[in-house]
């Protein structure tokens, strides 16, 4: 059996959901990305923090599906941040000007959605025996 190859981990807090990342992003996984993205909004979670610590990799599909939920986040009058893109995406952020849409603010200079607990630090999940979804080589779950 195929290691998955992108691992999609939620925790929430209220009105705020830790989305932490593990694997690939790229064209065959982004549609599972997309999904966990919308369902923090249809869940009522305004404010989404995006961890990408663990993601090895991602590609302009996955660029375009968080500037996607970052427009759909505004709209519902929510805040979604990414923190520690890896090196691809980062590149994609650097060449479209998009880092300051995207991209956690310094701490310090973090601002409180308003009626939300202050922004803390981005934490790891609590472990979970399973991940909230995993997607292998042509592999939904």
């Amino acid at each position: 059996m195929p290691f998955p190859r992108l691992t999609i981990y939620r925790h929430d807090r209220r009105n705020r959901a830790l989305i932490t990342l593990t694997g690939e992003i790229d064209l065959e996984t982004v549609p599972l990305l997309r999904a966990a993205l919308a369902r923090c909004l249809s869940d009522g979670i305004r404010i989404v923090d995006v961890d990408l610590t663990s993601v090895t990799f991602c590609d302009c599909t996955g660029f375009n599906a968080f500037l996607y939920a970052t427009q759909q986040t505004t709209e519902a009058d929510g805040i979604l941040q990414l923190h520690h893109p890896p090196p691809t995406l980062e590149r994609i952020l650097d060449l479209t000007g998009s880092g300051t849409l995207l991209l956690s603010p310094p701490i310090g200079h973090l601002s409180s959605h308003p009626g939300d607990v202050p922004a803390p630090a981005v934490q790891p999940p609590p472990h979970r025996s399973t991940p909230l979804v995993a997607a292998g080589a042509g592999d939904v779950r």
